[in-house]
């Protein structure tokens, strides 16, 4: 027979380890634990506790961690030249990309700027968002006018 009192060892085990390492790795098996604890309450069957913590684990997995994984990581800022997509910018240098020639300014920052179409041109004084980048450059478009 099997007890529950090995499910809330392992729920308390799993928890602890995911209170140490706040990656959201082992919650969602403490929860199925917790689940099969309760479940031994009600049956001695060992088959059907682990089916119960299988299940309840894989679905609070893929049911739950979407929303949470959502709301969790909305605090990470993008860093290096990444952090520059989706930002506006005023063209410096005439943009041709055909000539590979162009410069773009974005948050106070000088950048090689193309755009996407190869044969792409953009004059000075053009407000720009960037949408990308390719190698050191910049991959813009014009910023449409609102």
């Amino acid at each position: 027979m099997f007890e529950g009192y090995y499910w809330i060892i392992l729920f308390i085990v799993l928890l602890v380890v995911e209170i140490l390492t706040l990656g959201l790795t082992t919650i969602w098996f403490a929860i199925g634990a917790l689940c099969a604890g309760l479940a031994s309450l009600v049956t001695d069957s060992l088959v059907i506790q682990i089916i119960v913590f299988v299940v309840v684990s894989v679905a609070t997995l893929i049911f739950t961690r979407p929303l949470v994984k959502k709301h969790f990581n909305n605090s990470r800022v993008a860093t290096n030249a990444n952090r520059y997509i989706g930002e506006s910018g005023m063209v410096i240098e005439d943009i041709n990309t055909l000539t590979a020639t162009g410069r773009v300014e974005v948050k106070g920052q000088e950048w090689a700027a193309k755009t996407a179409d190869p044969e792409g041109k953009l004059a000075k004084g053009t407000t720009i968002v960037v949408k990308g980048i390719e190698g050191v450059n910049f991959i813009v478009e014009e910023k449409e006018k609102i």
